[in-house]
C-alpha cells in the first residue's frame, strides 16, 4: 500500500486541471458504486439462491420424513395384527391340543373299561389328580381305579396316600392319616368296572412336595388274592 502513499493529489490536480480531476473523482466514485452494487447484487442473488435450495431440500426431507413415519406407523399396525393372529393361532392351537389329549385321554380309559383285552389284566391306577384348594396348603385328591379283567368280579380294597418332600430341609413322607381326616371308609373301593376316590388334605407350613406316592390294595378274601398296586408321581398341580 505504500503506492498510494507516494499519490500526490495536489500535482495531479495541477497536471489535469481542476475539471478533468473533477471529472476523474467522479468517475472513480462511480466506477466504485457500481462495482460495489454488482458485487452486492451477486451476492445477494447467491444469497437467494442458496436459500431456495435449503427451503427446497428442508421441505424434501420434511415430505420424506412424514411418509417414514407413515410406513411406520403402518407396519407398526401389520405387527400388532400378526402378533394378534399370531397369539389367536396359539391359543387356538393349544385348546385344540387340550381337547385332542382328553379325547385320547378318555378314550384311553374306556378302552381299559371295555376292551381290557388290549391292556394287562387286573387292577390298574389309572388317573391321580391333585388340585390346589382356596385355602392355604390345603389341596384335593383324585384317584381313579380301573378294572382289566376279562370276567369281571367287584374288585375290593382301599386306597392309601403318602406324600414325600423337603421339611426343615430334609427329607420328610407323611401318611394320608397325618394330613388328612378322610376316614378309612371314604377310601374304599368296590366295583366292577371303575370307581373314583377322591378327599383332601393339608400339608404342614415350609413343607415342599416332591412326589406323590399312591397304593391301591386289594384285600384278601373267598374270591380276591390280597394284591397291592403302587403308582409314585412327581408333585403336579392341575
Amino acid at each position: 500500500m505504500n503506492w498510494l502513499a507516494k499519490i500526490n493529489l495536489t500535482v495531479v490536480i495541477e497536471r489535469l486541471g481542476p475539471f478533468k480531476s473533477a471529472l476523474f473523482l467522479v468517475i472513480l466514485i462511480a466506477l466504485c458504486l457500481f462495482t460495489g452494487y454488482r458485487l452486492g447484487n451477486f451476492y445477494h442473488h447467491f444469497q437467494t439462491t442458496t436459500l431456495t435450495q435449503q427451503k427446497n431440500r428442508l421441505e424434501h426431507l420434511y415430505q420424506e420424513q412424514a411418509l417414514q413415519v407413515e410406513r411406520i406407523h403402518t407396519l407398526e399396525v401389520e405387527l400388532a395384527v400378526e402378533q394378534l393372529a399370531n397369539q389367536n393361532a396359539q391359543v387356538t392351537l393349544k385348546q385344540m391340543a387340550d381337547e385332542h389329549y382328553q379325547v385320547k385321554k378318555q378314550l384311553g380309559f374306556y378302552e381299559k373299561v371295555m376292551a381290557p383285552e388290549k391292556g394287562a389284566n387286573g387292577l390298574v391306577i389309572d388317573n391321580v389328580k391333585i388340585t390346589a384348594s382356596q385355602s392355604l396348603n390345603h389341596y384335593n385328591f383324585q384317584v381313579t381305579l380301573v378294572q382289566q379283567q376279562l370276567k369281571k368280579r367287584y374288585a375290593k380294597g382301599y386306597v392309601d396316600i403318602k406324600v414325600t418332600g423337603s421339611f426343615a430341609n430334609k427329607p420328610s413322607q407323611l401318611t394320608l392319616s397325618e394330613i388328612s381326616k378322610v376316614d378309612k371308609k371314604s377310601l374304599s373301593f368296590s366295583f366292577k368296572y371303575f370307581q373314583v376316590i377322591s378327599g383332601d388334605f393339608t400339608l404342614p407350613n415350609d413343607f415342599i412336595p416332591e412326589t406323590i406316592h399312591v397304593s391301591a390294595i386289594l384285600t384278601k378274601s373267598k374270591w380276591q388274592k390280597y394284591q397291592k398296586l403302587s403308582e409314585t408321581l412327581p408333585w403336579n398341580l392341575e
